[in-house]
């Protein structure tokens, strides 16, 4: 059993830099047929423009378990520690510039 339980994990290695981590308080989320694109935001306050700190690309599968995770992991978090407020539903108007997904 423990063979079996050896050859299915996995050896993950992270860089410092990956490691600290990027902040952000928004992700715009995009599809085309073949890919999702994440990107992740950081926005000043009293600063108009804000920047994409990471961009990551999914496959629909890969997305799919993503959204299953994140809704795992948000449930287990509610049940410790109680109910995510998710506050107003303020957003300043957003402008990207950019044209629609296409594959």
């Amino acid at each position: 059993m423990d063979e079996k339980k050896s050859q299915n994990q996995m050896n993950i290695e992270i860089s410092e830099e990956i490691a600290d981590g990027i902040y952000s308080n928004l992700a715009i989320i995009s599809h085309s047929n073949q890919e999702f694109v994440v990107d992740f935001v950081r926005m000043m306050p009293n600063v108009p423009k804000a920047k994409v700190k990471s961009r990551i690309i999914l496959s629909p599968q890969h997305a799919k378990r993503l959204m299953k995770a994140l809704e795992d992991n948000l449930n287990k978090y509610e049940a410790q520690h109680g109910v995510i407020n998710e506050g107003g539903t303020n957003m300043p108007p957003m402008n990207f510039n950019i044209p629609n997904a296409e594959a």
